[in-house]
């Protein structure tokens, strides 16, 4: 091709100065013989007689011009089709490429020249050889046929990649299109200076999804409605999407003077950075992502979890919940507390949140959760996760807020498949939801567990038995409920209480073997007694969720399980862990784990200061409560452990010593939320003498029970006494020898009416 082009060049001027000579020599000839000679265009020649080889050769040169351009335009024609092929096919085998993407030339792009053009191209060069009258007038015009054919070459079938000229800006605009070099022959035929020089044309408008590495290019949406042709020509074609908003760094902010682009297409759903990463969407998780913006208001966080729900609160599955009145509060997740106001369960509803793809390009920053997404692997050198689908995302810092997975029994695990569909662990919103179906069609529920979470849905299953024919079980190894956590005393008055609610309690119970016969389960215990049953829910404590540990190369603790972290809850320089998952250093009562929801709020606040660098440690005791209906409650705080020496002292309850009253005078069903500190600098005591401490041996109606290590105060529990953690706190707090803690208890008016 590009040697027809010079020859052509070198032999225009040559065709040009014969077609000169030849007008002049016979204009001559007429005036010479003194009169006009018309000489007839068809015969005119183009020297004196006789010059027959300069005929020929003008002839020659005429046809084999005409013919190069042909050959010329024709091979052009056919290259850009196999390179247009060649492009469409590449295109179409990129990910995330749905459909086919269809090209529509810009709105100031020329017609485009029909394919037809290349064979009638190639056949004009025997027409331009047999018409020799017409050489004259078609030499001039054969000079520019080739750069035209050559520009019309492209346009037969629009190419992706390469320019279309002669409309202004398509070498500009050509680099913007792709990032990928142009092949080998496309930077042949662009060399010429001559095209260097022509204007170029406007770029061809063909959507690619967003890929690592490569700029954002134009949307599909730009092929059924044109942008309109840009006001500054200079600029490359990828300032046009963008010009009439500021430039974004994300790389989903493509396509946005087109509105209809779905914002599937135009946006990814992961962000690939987040200046503040929370890993788990639980309480600690949102405790921590509001104390960051507090503190820096446009800070930007995202919360990855792999539950589908938004951030949600635990406690009122197994409390509030199950004595709603409401038959749909399985979907609303709406409650009334014990002081008759309603809340739902959900911190926040979703329009707190923005959309995760929205976060890098949020100007205030914001708080976007990532629901059903798993973190798999941690790079703590490189400061990103992983999630399951092989999406990465990174980060400047990061919480870790997994929590823990409900443990489960051997003996159920190794029963088999059969035995676990009918098994519920009890943790989640889903787990609600199903457990409140199985109790309104089963005849028998079996809670394994004597802790704070059986002895609760004993509680609530055991109230909704009265209502319905069901029959409730709890069994569990110790003498009796809450046997690790209350003295043996008040552990037996316990497990009364839970009878009276319509329980069947099974206490110093063991499981050997659970077989699933006849439609029914069978527990076999190890001193022999069998129990049948419909459903089992294991209440069986918790393991922390450390899965991280091994690809994060953070340090678990031997002994209380969970990540080990220093008093201001650091794993490593930017990386926090707080909630169920964090084994603390606790500067009063030292190494901890907690597995409590005013834990999960107190160190997730505290790690959202820290990240934001308040660098604080963690001095603040968290409480936590149980309530055995709306009739019995307690607030603990500190190490509450029964093999631990108890001192209690308990007066008479009155009707407000219920947590129903409590919440009613508090205004908040989280009893934790009314919580402050300042409160407990100077408490006053009672002057009510107190009562020895089994005067009320039978009647245990409200009282405190003190936990000592050492003759030290260590734990605190607050039996039906309420709004005065602050006084416990503090008394934790001074770490003091007491010589009476009768008079101690005065500090919290129990005797008072």
């Amino acid at each position: 091709m590009l040697k027809c082009r010079t020859a052509w060049r070198k032999l225009a001027p040559l065709a040009r100065a014969s077609s000169t000579l030849c007008r002049h020599n016979v204009r001559r000839a007429g005036l010479n013989d003194g009169r006009q000679v018309r000489v007839p265009v068809a015969h005119m020649s183009i020297g004196p007689s006789g010059a027959g080889g300069e005929k020929k050769l003008y002839f020659l040169l005429t046809g084999a011009a005409t013919l190069c351009g042909g050959v010329y335009a024709y091979r052009t024609v056919k290259g850009d089709q196999k390179r247009y092929e060649e492009r469409m096919e590449e295109l179409s085998s990129r990910p995330h490429k749905a459909a086919a993407h269809k090209t529509i030339p810009a709105a100031s792009e020329p017609p485009a020249v029909p394919e037809a053009a290349a064979p009638e191209a190639e056949a004009a060069a025997p027409e331009a050889e047999a018409a020799a009258p017409e050489a004259e007038a078609a030499a001039p015009e054969a000079e520019v046929a080739a750069p035209e054919a050559e520009a019309a070459a492209p346009e037969a079938p629009p190419s992706p990649v390469e320019p279309i000229p002669p409309a202004p800006d398509a070498e500009a605009a050509a680099p913007s299109e792709t990032a990928e070099p142009p092949p080998a022959e496309e930077h042949a035929v662009e060399a010429s200076p001559e095209e260097a020089a022509e204007p170029p044309a406007a770029p061809v408008v063909e959507e690619v999804l967003p890929e690592p590495a490569t700029p954002p290019e134009p949307s599909p949406a730009e092929q059924t409605e044109p942008p309109p042709a840009p006001e500054v020509e200079s600029e490359p074609a990828a300032a046009e999407t963008t010009a009439a908003e500021p430039a974004k760094p994300q790389p989903e902010a493509v396509a946005e003077s087109a509105p209809s682009v779905d914002s599937t297409l135009a946006y990814p759903k992961v962000p690939s950075h987040a200046p503040y990463l929370l890993i788990g969407g639980g309480t600690a998780s949102f405790a921590a992502a509001r104390s960051i913006r507090a503190r820096d208001p446009g800070a930007k966080v995202l919360i990855v979890t792999a539950e589908p729900d938004l951030p949600y609160m635990r406690p009122p599955l197994s409390k509030e919940l199950w004595f709603s009145d409401d038959a749909s509060v399985t979907e609303t997740l709406r409650f009334k507390q014990w002081n008759g106001k309603e809340r739902s369960i959900y911190f926040q509803p979703p329009s707190f949140y923005i959309p995760a793809e929205e976060l890098e390009s949020a100007e205030n920053g914001g708080v976007a959760v990532l629901t059903g997404k798993k973190v798999v692997h941690m790079d703590v050198r490189g400061n990103k996760i992983k999630l399951d689908d092989d999406t990465e995302i990174s980060y400047d810092k990061c919480l870790i807020a997994t929590g823990g997975i409900p443990r489960n029994l051997q003996a159920i695990e190794r029963a088999g498949e059969e035995v676990m569909k009918r098994t519920t662990l009890f943790r989640k919103v889903d787990d609600f939801k199903s457990l409140d179906k199985v109790s309104r069609n089963s005849k028998s529920i079996t809670i394994i567990g004597g802790g704070f979470l059986g002895s609760e849905l004993a509680c609530a299953l055991g109230r909704r038995s009265t209502e319905a024919d069901l029959e409730v079980i709890q069994m569990f190894p110790e003498k009796g409920n809450m046997g690790k956590v209350l003295p043996e005393y008040l552990s037996n008055w316990t497990t009364e209480k839970v009878k009276r609610e319509g329980v069947k309690v099974i206490s110093e119970a063991l499981v050997k073997s659970v077989t699933h016969k006849d439609d029914k389960l069978e527990i076999q215990l190890k001193d022999g007694r069998l129990v049948t049953t419909d459903h089992i829910v294991a209440a069986v404590g918790l393991e922390p969720n450390v899965d991280l540990a091994k690809s994060a190369g953070l340090e678990v603790d031997s002994d209380f399980g969970g990540f080990r972290v220093n008093a201001e809850l650091q794993a490593r320089s930017n990386i926090w862990v707080a909630g169920d998952a964090a084994c603390f250093y606790d500067i009063r009562l030292g190494r901890r784990r907690v597995e409590h929801h005013d834990h999960a709020v107190v160190s997730g606040r505290l790690a959202g200061e820290n990240m934001t660098g308040a660098n604080k440690p963690y001095w603040h005791q968290s409480m936590f409560w149980s309530d055995l209906g709306p009739d019995v409650g307690y607030e603990a705080i500190g190490i509450v452990d029964s093999s631990l020496p108890t001192v209690g002292v308990f007066a008479k309850a009155t009707a407000k010593d219920t947590p129903k009253a409590a919440t009613e005078k508090s205004g908040t069903g989280i009893r934790s939320e009314s919580e402050t500190e300042d409160t407990a600098i100077s408490p006053v005591a009672s002057s009510t003498p107190a009562p020895t401490v089994g005067q009320h041996r039978d009647n245990y109606g409200k009282g405190v029970i003190f936990y000592l290590r050492d003759k030290v105060v260590v734990g605190i529990i607050l039996w039906n006494v309420f709004n005065r953690m602050p006084i416990a706190r503090k008394i934790i707090k001074d770490g003091e020898e007491h010589a009476d803690l009768n008079e101690v208890a005065k500090l919290f008016n129990i005797h008072e009416d």
